[in-house]
Order: structure tokens, then C-alpha cells, then sequence
């Protein structure tokens, strides 16, 4: 749960910068509800994390500015490579939190709850960002996110 946290932190920043960026209207609507979601994801994510008795990244500070800018930037492209970075983003959540789900297995009832009520609204949020028009990303502006959140999530885990 703390490497779901820590994304959660960063998930603020991806929405803070994406609204930042953008100039339009709707979809800065879209992405204000969004970010309410993964306000609730945070809040979800930090207490389950204390429930288990754990603690949260010490690398959420570093995580946050460095997600924000990044954001920021993809959104100074226009708004359809900003869309397509935040669906890019979403899909590959989606299946990290997957990822979580078959490793729990039958066990702990209540993270495999709140991580799969996670994995849904992630999944509206990748849908809202496609139907606005989000650009699919080239192959190597992915495999370097997947490489950013696996760097990202491992070093989560242990500090």
C-alpha cells in the first residue's frame, strides 16, 4: 500500500499540472473531478497504510515535483498529448493495480477492495481522457513512463 500511496501523491501533481496546462475549458472540468478521485485514493490508500501499520514513502516530496513537471511539460504540447499522457498514465496504473490484486489472491478482503475501487475509477479516467480527444503516445514516450513508474514503485517500496 505504500507504493500505491506514493502514486496517489503523484497523482495529485499529474492532475495539478495537466490542469495547469490546459486551456480548455471542459477539460479542465474533467480533470477537477477527476482529481477529487484520486484525492479519495489518497485518503483510501494512507489509511489503509496505517491500518497495516506501515508508513508512507519518504520519497513522496521528490516524487511529486518531479511527476508535476513532467506534467506540465506534456501539457505544454496541447492539450491532445496532454490527454494522451494522462490516459497513458491511467493504463498503465490500471495495470500496476492489477498487478496487485493477483498477488493478494484470496488474502486481505480489504486492500483488494480498496485497490480494486481504485483500479475502476482509474479506468474512467483513462476513458474520459480518450473520449477528449487523447492522442496515443509513440512507443518510446511509453516504455520510458513504464520505466519512470517501475523506477518509481521500487524505490517506493523500500524507502
Amino acid at each position: 500500500m505504500r507504493v500505491n500511496h506514493c502514486g496517489e501523491v503523484c497523482a495529485q501533481a499529474l492532475y495539478q499540472g495537466q490542469s495547469l496546462a490546459s486551456s480548455n475549458e471542459d477539460i479542465k472540468g474533467a480533470l477537477a473531478k477527476a482529481a477529487r478521485e484520486e484525492a479519495d485514493h489518497l485518503a483510501w490508500s494512507a489509511q489503509r497504510v496505517r491500518e497495516l501499520g506501515g508508513r508512507v514513502s519518504l520519497l513522496n516530496p521528490c516524487g511529486t515535483r518531479v511527476r508535476w513537471l513532467s506534467v506540465y511539460a506534456a501539457g505544454r504540447l496541447g492539450e491532445r498529448w496532454n490527454l494522451g499522457f494522462l490516459a497513458e498514465t491511467e493504463r498503465q496504473v490500471e495495470q500496476h493495480l492489477q498487478g496487485h490484486v493477483e498477488k493478494l489472491g484470496g488474502h486481505d478482503a480489504k486492500t483488494r477492495a480498496v485497490i480494486e475501487s481504485m483500479q475502476r475509477e482509474e479506468a474512467g479516467h483513462r476513458r474520459t481522457a480518450e473520449s477528449l480527444g487523447a492522442r496515443e503516445l509513440p512507443e518510446p514516450a511509453r516504455l520510458g513512463m513504464r520505466l519512470a513508474a517501475r523506477l518509481m514503485t521500487t524505490l517506493s517500496y523500500w524507502i
